[in-house]
C-alpha cells in the first residue's frame, strides 16, 4: 500500500476504540469495515512517517460515513460495494483499490477539516471512479 510506517500493528488495537461508534449498514460486515479502514489509516500514518494514531482511523471511518448516523444512501451503496469481502486475504487487490480511492490530499487533512468537508460534500473526499 505504499511506504510502511513504524508499529503498524497498533492500528489493530486502535480500531477497537471505534466499534461502538460505527454505523454499519445492512449487508456490511464489521470485519470488512475494520480491515479496509485500518489499511486507509496505515496509508495516512505512512504519509506522515509515523505509527498510526487515533486520528488516522477516525478519518478513514469518517470519509466512508461509518461515523454518521444518517450517511447519504449513495455513499452507503458505494462503500458496500468497495468494502465487500476486503477482510479476506484473497481480496488484496480489492483492498488496494479501496485504499487508492482516498487520496493523499484527503489523508493529509486534519480530522476537523475532514469532518467539515464530509458534512458539506463527502464526494470531494473520495476519488470514486
Amino acid at each position: 500500500m505504499g511506504y510502511q510506517g513504524p508499529d503498524q500493528g497498533f492500528a489493530l488495537r486502535l480500531r477497537r476504540a471505534f466499534r461502538e461508534q460505527l454505523r454499519i449498514g445492512e449487508g456490511e460486515h464489521l470485519e470488512d469495515v475494520e480491515s479496509g479502514c485500518v489499511q486507509i489509516a496505515l496509508k495516512r500514518a505512512s504519509i506522515f512517517g509515523r505509527a498510526p494514531v487515533i486520528h488516522d482511523l477516525e478519518i478513514a471511518y469518517r470519509v466512508w460515513g461509518f461515523l454518521d448516523d444518517e450517511a447519504d444512501p449513495r455513499l452507503v451503496r458505494e462503500r458496500s460495494r468497495w468494502f465487500e469481502g476486503v477482510s479476506e486475504t484473497h481480496h488484496y487487490s480489492d483492498v488496494r483499490r479501496l485504499v487508492a480511492i482516498v487520496s493523499s490530499e484527503t489523508l493529509q487533512m486534519s480530522p476537523d477539516a475532514v469532518r467539515d468537508q464530509y458534512a458539506s460534500d463527502w464526494k470531494a473526499l473520495l476519488e470514486l471512479p
